[in-house]
């Protein structure tokens, strides 16, 4: 048991950390690029026929970068593709998704006080909901009411805060926030792939043949690009949420993650602005920080603690009922839950520690895996051992997991 359970564990850090590597990789380029096209100088009588340039330094080097709307007389043959990147990352994420909320879904997944589902029901609601994201999004794009940017972003903005009401009405606070940015991910991707990139060969192919291309697969990239560029920041708050409780165990978690959507948008107005040399707009960042108040406030406004009952019952009932239960029991209430609980008695700490309660029977038995990972197996937890849990102690939360488990 010990060895499947840890090596389950390296198997979910090491997905994760692809997924971050790959995450850095397509955002640091995407950010560039972005950066780069607005920047331009498209003023100059160029002999190269190109459309615009930009001379940067880095790195002690300096580069001259040119950029072409049409074909050059010869068509080079390395051709770089930005592509892989956006693959990669939603690839390595959706499995970081199966390991952690798939796999784990009576922990992570399913919360019985916001929706009492079977882990088959709320797997299938997550996968059904991406694949929904995608569809509808690309629909609309390609409907006429997509042909008004503007007001395509604004109802798109709309759907997403009815998302967020949904995911936060049928997951744990937690997974709701994190389907949330999978969802804006899955969009984000999607476009990459079925989108702008074919539109891309499509231009290309024609330019080469002597052809010139339909603007409209310019058109249409350039729009999947721009939504791309403003959720990209939003993105990142959800997939990094599960580790801030105030986030997402909340009453007003929903209306937390719509508000983030918006911050988004302030803050990237702002730098490509600056990037287009169209002024600087400072408003951007008195809108950031007031949407920011905000959020702050709603997340201490009202406190959602998911399921708050005494008894075990579900897929907890089984480490209830588990050989040594009473001992741990004991052991996590006097070395824990002085910090883990509604309301820590530990100097310092106004909530439990990444919203993870273990000051009752329910808890307890719900963040069983948690407690043997982190007490168990290592001795991450307590933190320095401050509240002095003994070997025997840690001893007795492995014999009690493992025998409910059959390991």
């Amino acid at each position: 048991m010990y060895d499947l359970t840890a090596m389950a564990a390296w198997i979910e850090f090491a997905v994760r950390w692809l997924h971050v590597i790959t995450a850095i990789a397509w955002i640091g380029s995407s950010f560039y690029f972005i950066a780069l096209d607005l920047g331009l100088h498209r003023d100059r009588n160029l002999a190269s026929g190109a459309d615009g340039e930009e001379w940067q330094v880095h790195g002690g080097g300096f580069y001259h970068i040119q950029k072409y709307l049409v074909a050059p007389d010869q068509m080079p043959g390395d051709l770089v593709w930005f592509k892989w990147e956006s693959y990669a990352t939603w690839l390595s994420g959706f499995a970081l998704l199966m390991l952690v909320y798939y796999l784990g879904a009576n922990f992570y997944l399913v919360d019985p006080a916001v929706a009492d589902l079977a882990a088959w029901q709320a797997i299938l609601i997550s996968l059904a909901s991406l694949g929904f994201g995608w569809l509808a999004y690309d629909w609309l794009c390609k409907s006429r009411f997509g042909e008004d940017n503007t007001r395509l972003m604004v109802l798109l903005f709309v759907i997403l805060v009815g998302m967020a009401w949904f995911y936060t009405s049928v997951f744990s606070g937690r997974a709701a926030l994190l389907h949330l940015g999978a969802f804006t991910a899955t969009i984000m991707s999607a476009n990459v792939f079925l989108t702008i990139i074919p539109n891309q060969k499509i231009v290309v192919a024609d330019l080469i043949a002597g052809r010139v291309p339909d603007a409209k697969y310019g058109k249409i990239a350039k729009q999947r690009s721009t939504h791309n560029n403003y959720l990209t920041l939003p993105v990142i708050f959800l997939m990094l949420s599960n580790h801030y409780p105030l986030s997402f165990a909340s009453e007003y978690n929903w209306l937390i993650a719509s508000l983030v959507f918006l911050m988004g948008v302030t803050i990237r107005h702002y730098f490509n602005s600056m990037h287009a040399r169209a002024g600087n707009p400072h408003w951007t960042w008195a809108a950031t920080a007031v949407i920011f108040v905000v959020i702050m406030w709603l997340s201490t406004a009202a406190n959602v603690t998911g399921a708050d009952r005494e008894e075990a019952q579900g897929a907890g009932l089984r480490f209830a009922q588990a050989e040594g239960y009473p001992e741990v029991h004991d052991i996590v209430m006097g070395r824990c839950s002085m910090c883990h609980a509604a309301e820590p008695v530990w100097e310092g700490l106004h909530w439990a520690p990444k919203g993870v309660r273990l000051d009752n029977a329910y808890q307890i038995t719900r963040n069983a895996r948690a407690i043997y990972l982190q007490s168990g197996l290592s001795h991450a937890m307590p933190p320095a051992n401050l509240a002095m849990m003994q070997e025997g102690e840690r001893a007795a939360i492995v014999a009690w997991y493992e025998g409910a488990t059959g390991g």
